[in-house]
């Protein structure tokens, strides 16, 4: 028997970031936006715990105990006294150390699928908490959707959204999210932070559906930080506004970029002029919002 779970890429449609906090960590207010791009994780029983892994940049990711993936199980298996007895195959569509929460997806999707495989039942609140202690992105892949994330983007509230095309532009190699942050650091020393709230107008022109409204109202605090430590991103960015993009911003810490578009015609347009310019390594097509980790039929 095995359980495979497939589970969403995210963008943050806003990422308000306030100054570090004496844990270290940074307040956020925070839009996610679950997006079609997937990831699929498959529990199997096995001896001892294992990791593999297919897909683009498969090559990137870690297949020990430092996967998130592999984390989640072992602690879940700790959780109801159990030996974390799986082997987990990851089959990896998300770009990379990107900004689109891939690492995160993973986690999520394996701690339901051990849930599942283990016959363990955990109430949904109980898997959200333990998804906030994998990492701060792990609990909005297991929901899904779109949702205000505070705290440091674990504390999550549904909200409304309409349907939205997106175009993604990969770049090569990744960016450290820890570094993205401690740049923002660094370009904001000694300056007044303000605390991160969240956007009215980003708010209403994501439950009104229209591209044209949510366009201007798109943010990402740490733009700046990972333009600073890509600036060839500037060039992704003018390519695809260039080609017709409502509107660009880099996806969470970057460096993936994220086009808004207005439908299926102009993401393929958009992607295409992406893929001509030189100025990513790929390009992928998604709308959303999207369900969060899902259980597949066997």
């Amino acid at each position: 028997m095995s359980v495979t779970v497939r589970v969403p890429a995210k963008v943050n449609v806003q990422l308000g970031v306030g100054a570090a906090r004496p844990d270290g960590f940074h307040p956020l207010a925070t839009v996610f936006l679950a997006v079609s791009l997937f990831d699929e994780v498959t529990a199997t029983p096995a001896g001892e715990p294992t990791v593999t892994c297919e897909g683009p940049d498969a090559d990137q990711v870690p297949l020990d105990r430092t996967n998130l993936a592999a984390r989640a199980a072992e602690a879940l298996a700790a959780r109801a006294g159990i030996e974390p007895a799986v082997h987990l195959h990851i089959a990896k569509n998300i770009p990379v150390a990107g900004g689109m929460a891939g690492g995160s997806a993973d986690g999520a999707a394996a701690l339901l699928a051990c849930d599942t495989l283990w016959g363990l039942d955990t109430p949904r609140t109980e898997l959200l908490a333990m998804c906030a202690e994998l990492g701060s992105d792990v609990p909005f892949s297991l929901l899904g959707g779109a949702a205000l994330g505070t705290g440091r983007g674990e504390l999550l509230t549904p909200v409304d959204a309409g349907s939205f095309h997106w175009v993604f532009a990969v770049a090569d190699g990744g960016l450290s999210t820890p570094a993205v942050f401690r740049e923002f650091d660094r370009l904001t020393a000694g300056t007044t932070v303000p605390e991160p709230e969240p956007s009215p107008e980003l708010l209403a022109a994501l439950a009104s559906g229209d591209p044209d409204r949510l366009a201007p109202a798109l943010s990402n605090g740490l733009q700046a930080a990972s333009l600073s430590l890509r600036p060839a991103l500037a060039d992704t960015f003018e390519a695809g506004i260039g080609a017709g993009a409502l509107a660009a911003l880099v996806s969470g810490s970057g460096p993936t970029t994220a086009f808004l578009v207005r439908d299926a015609e102009g993401a393929a347009k958009v992607a295409a002029a992406l893929e001509a310019s030189g100025t990513c390594r790929t390009t992928r097509t998604a709308s959303g919002p999207v369900p969060g980790a899902t259980v597949l039929p066997a």
